[in-house]
């Protein structure tokens, strides 16, 4: 796992993100960057977490990146130790995530496809809540935020992975909150509806009420300041989660297969 560090200080308030070379994870790095704050960016992508550490530290805070694959999990966890042990972590923002499709004219997503998603999108980020949540309430202290998706909530037939991941992930998020409430940690999910990253971006057609990564990322830091167990957005989502709650299953279902959804590859 490569590892570079830019600009190192003695500041005392450290934030990890992971995801952050792009996207939501990069504009949360921004959000958080001021003096008297450290910033440790993994992602995949070490040439933009290099851009979004400069950014950072142009903004007076520090920062350190960390280049690696989360579909090794292992590898993940020792690298969260190691950080922590270097420098207490007060708040943990696992912001990673897959998102794909079904392959055109398939009926499944492929069984690789489905491996990588659920370990990017639930087994690694559960995994490092689970650690970080055991050490901050050791310490009676810290945040971690979780962020997942609207998908969580709807049956996607076009992506059972990634909807089930998500799934997976606010249960989990939800349920560490209410472990970890009386040891003073808050875990907050943050489920977003159609966010102007490159994951959104590689979809075909309209994203209905698209919130620019700025946004998301000012409602996301407050949301974990307040210690909330929940933030949903943009609003209209909520409505549509809470109608295809009283709508019967088949009726949901079969409006869902009509649902023509195409992704542009990656590029």
């Amino acid at each position: 796992m490569p590892d570079a560090s830019v600009s190192p200080s003695n500041a005392p308030f450290h934030v990890l993100i992971t995801g952050g070379s792009s996207g939501i994870g990069a504009a949360l790095a921004l959000q958080y960057a001021r003096p008297g704050t450290h910033l440790t960016l993994w992602g995949r992508n070490a040439a933009r977490l290099q851009d979004v550490a400069a950014q950072v530290i142009r903004r007076g805070a520090s920062a350190e990146i960390l280049s690696l694959d989360l579909c090794r999990t292992d590898d993940a966890l020792a690298a969260l130790r190691k950080a922590d042990d270097a420098r207490q972590i007060d708040i943990l923002i696992l912001g990673a995530g897959l998102g794909d499709i079904r392959p055109e004219g398939a009926l499944t997503e492929t069984a690789e496809q489905v491996r990588d998603i659920s370990l990017v999108n639930f087994t690694t980020p559960a995994t490092l809540a689970t650690e970080m949540a055991s050490r901050m309430a050791a310490r009676k202290a810290g945040r971690i935020a979780l962020i997942g998706s609207v998908a969580a909530f709807h049956d996607l037939p076009v992506a059972t992975a990634y909807s089930g991941s998500k799934a997976g992930l606010a249960r989990f998020s939800t349920a560490l909150h209410a472990a970890m409430t009386p040891h003073h940690v808050s875990v907050t999910l943050i489920s977003p509806g159609y966010v102007d990253t490159p994951m959104s971006q590689r979809l075909e057609g309209a994203r209905p009420f698209l919130v620019s990564t700025r946004r998301a990322a000012r409602m996301i830091t407050r949301a974990i300041g307040q210690g909330r167990a929940h933030l949903l957005f943009p609003w209209p989502f909520a409505i549509a989660r809470f109608l295809e709650m009283i709508v019967p299953r088949a009726i949901v279902h079969r409006l869902l297969r009509t649902a023509e959804v195409k992704q542009r590859p990656v590029s």
